[in-house]
């Protein structure tokens, strides 16, 4: 059968056979239809499930409003279009839970003055678009019991171990009924800039602070999540049911610090709340970061636009917008709802300053993972007050959606006012192709297709630009923190033939009188370099040197975990099986095969019996590892097992806070950042200070003890 006769969709025909030329437009729309619907759900797919981009946003914006076009222009809708849809279906090891009240996504506009019309003679409350990841908390009798996120619209992941690791979220609040709230959690550009600091490998670095923060908040482990600084802002109090009469007599008997009084209207009288602006003092009352909002009315809602969009590019907190919501709840709720659109808020987006210029060619940048990534180099334009000259196209498939050839005049944007991302391509010549050989070692590329996405590897393993990377992660901060071993030093060294391996790092002492002789190094280079490396083959790490390694996946958190799991006994830690490797709670089947195969291949296992013949494992960790094991190699519990520690103020036996939280942590223990009740002990010389943390300590009967009595407890 001829596919097309079981195409519903198909164009009706005449009785000559001819197709008349509406018929034949009609044909065409459809097809278009179904090709937008198809890169649309990819890429939202990669977006709300996978935390990566596939297609800049104004790209994919052009395409759901094409979309959309079309369907209204034709009256059809196909089946699965986004425009039907809420983000996309979550798939991860996490639990899923059905949401009470579906979270729909907004209409949207990128005209200020629409948003005038829209308003009418009601007051709204505008207020940032935070672009992160949307949450949904519960809390029952003053504690958080539930946090999911938004997944489709309808089913969510549970992540209420990792939302009681936000930075600023309470986890008990005074009101004492069931309340239900949304928010965003997100990560701020600063602490954005501080993770990516902490990355030596630039190609591992994260690209943005909305992926960064999606993938955070869905870790299955939430150790991970609290490195990450992520925090909540709340922009929707959704429904606060009445306290039981006994929960509010319990309160009465035994109220918390700084609660509102019980007759207070905001905790007895919830179903009163009249207005938006009502509910949002009162989640501020109740301990909740929330957005920053203002009320406006048509005659100055275009204004508050305006300042904004002034204050868009220096926010420390990434937005992709604004949202209009109408200020009087009983009205916007009488509004209902589409089947995708709430009708009582809209959704207002940045209108892209969009720059012309000249691509001047593909640079193709390799790295450590043998990804080759394209980066357009373009003639430097100014847009939102700052010159910018290169903008990342990600991976094959989006330069040759863009069909870019050098020499053509593109367009290009800022995406929500930040990063650098090329809009469109006016000329369209497609005449650059992706190189045949790697930029870097020479060797034949690959071109590899991932789920219809392409991607540029060099499959090399000789390639220096793999060595370079591998070399900068195993010396960075999360590793081995070798100082004075930058990117360019470790290329000098190589193309020196003095590092093959890196066991070579710990034998430079080899080649002093070269080193010493070499451009931008002297005898004070060296001798820095070589203290360097003796500090490190001491007393490492064995979660360091496990991260060290570039195993794929084994970050800096992950190799803690296995660590802990395997009482720090390193041939445990290497000899893992996959059974139990994914008993481990954050280690799946992908990472657990993954760990596996690299450790029985020969060539990494004698690699890194090289690099123990000339570093030091800390004895005192693995003695806390391997005390009191059984003859079935169960291991006994580690001295601080359980046990969470908040460290604060001055130290005298450590480098730094980093190096006691380590410390605690291959005990068994947990470091956090904040004293709450879950916490056992605040570590602080200084005990009797006046500080918060001790005041907060004290309150709360958390033990203070000092750095000298933190020591004693690792014995």
């Amino acid at each position: 059968m001829n596919k097309d006769d079981n195409n519903s969709n198909a164009a009706p025909v005449s009785a000559q056979g001819i197709m008349h030329d509406s018929e034949q437009k009609a044909g065409d729309k459809t097809g278009r239809m179904r090709e937008l619907v198809r890169s649309l759900l990819q890429a939202a797919k990669a977006y709300y499930s996978e935390s990566r981009e596939i297609m800049p946003n104004l790209e994919y914006d052009m395409l759901y409003d094409e979309l959309s076009s079309l369907e209204s222009e034709t009256g059809i809708v196909l089946a699965g279009s986004p425009t039907q849809r809420v983000g996309y279906e979550v798939s991860s090891e996490l639990a899923k839970e059905t949401h009470s009240h579906p979270m729909l996504s907004l209409e949207k506009t990128k005209d200020a003055s629409a948003l005038a019309d829209w308003l009418g003679e009601k007051s709204g409350i505008l207020s940032w678009k935070l672009d992160g990841l949307t949450v949904a908390l519960t809390y029952e009798g003053g504690e958080l019991s539930r946090a999911v996120t938004r997944g489709d619209g309808t089913v969510g992941e549970v992540i209420t171990n990792n939302a009681k690791a936000f930075r600023n979220l309470p986890l008990r609040i005074p009101y004492r009924g069931r309340l239900l709230l949304r928010g965003e959690a997100v990560i701020s550009y600063s602490d954005f800039d501080k993770i990516n600091e902490e990355i030596g490998d630039a190609e591992a670095k994260y690209k943005n602070p909305r992926n960064l923060a999606s993938g955070s908040v869905r870790q299955l482990d939430p150790e991970v999540t609290a490195s990450r600084r992520v925090r909540f802002y709340a922009f929707a109090l959704v429904s606060a049911d009445a306290p039981e009469p006994d929960a509010s007599a319990a309160r009465q008997d035994a109220p918390e610090p700084n609660a509102p009084e019980p007759d207070a209207p905001d905790i007895v009288r919830t179903a009163a709340f009249a207005t938006r602006t009502e509910q949002m003092d009162f989640l501020a009352k109740q301990g909740f970061s929330t957005v920053e909002y203002y009320a406006v009315d048509a005659g100055s809602i275009e204004g508050e636009v305006k300042r904004f969009a002034e204050r868009a590019s220096h926010s420390d907190l990434p937005s992709d917008g604004l949202v209009l919501i109408y200020d009087d709840i009983a009205y916007g709720e009488s509004l209902g709802r589409t089947a995708k659109f709430p009708r009582d808020a809209i959704a207002f987006k940045w209108e892209d300053e969009l720059a012309e210029t000249t691509l001047e060619y593909i640079e193709w940048s390799a790295s450590r993972t043998g990804l080759i990534n394209p980066i357009a180099v373009f003639s430097p334009v100014e847009i939102e007050g700052t010159t910018v000259s290169r903008a990342s196209l990600h991976n094959i498939s989006i330069m040759n959606e863009l069909a870019l050839g050098e020499g053509d005049t593109i367009r290009v944007y800022k995406a929500n006012m930040i990063i650098p991302q090329v809009a469109e391509n006016l000329t369209r010549s497609g005449s650059l192709t992706p190189p045949d050989a790697c930029p870097v070692c020479g060797a034949a590329t690959e071109i590899r297709d991932a789920d219809g996405i392409l991607t540029l590897q060099c499959p090399n393993p000789a390639c220096a630009a793999k060595k370079i990377k591998s070399f900068t992660h195993f010396v960075g901060r999360s590793a081995m923190n070798i100082e004075g071993l930058s990117e360019q030093t470790i290329e000098k060294l190589i193309a020196a033939g003095f590092i093959h391996g890196f066991a070579d790092i710990f034998r430079l002492a080899q080649h002093r009188d070269e080193i010493v002789a070499m451009d931008g190094f002297g005898e004070k280079s060296y001798e820095n370099l070589i203290a360097a490396t003796s500090t490190a083959a001491t007393n490492a790490s064995r979660a360091r040197l496990l991260n060290s390694l570039g195993i794929s996946g084994i970050g800096a958190a992950n190799s803690r975990v296995i660590c802990r799991a395997f009482g720090y006994d390193w041939d445990r830690i290497t000899g893992a099986s996959y059974d139990e490797l994914v008993q481990i709670d954050g280690i799946g089947d992908v990472l657990a095969e993954g760990y596996t195969a690299w450790w029985s291949d020969e060539k990494n296992s004698g690699a890194v019996s090289d690099i123990l013949s000339l570093v030091t494992l800390d004895p005192s960790e693995g003695a806390a590892g391997t005390a009191g094991a059984g003859a079935s190699g169960e291991m006994a519990p580690l001295p601080l097992a359980g046990k969470t520690f908040v460290i604060t103020g001055s130290l005298e036996t450590y480098a730094n806070r980093d190096e006691l939280k380590e410390r605690i942590e291959n005990a068994g223990g947990r470091a956090v950042g904040s004293v709450s009740e879950k916490t056992d002990y605040l570590v602080n010389n200084d005990i009797h200070s006046g500080s918060s943390k001790n005041k907060k300590a004290k309150q709360l009967g958390v033990k203070i003890i000092t750095e000298a009595e933190m020591n004693n407890m690792f014995a």
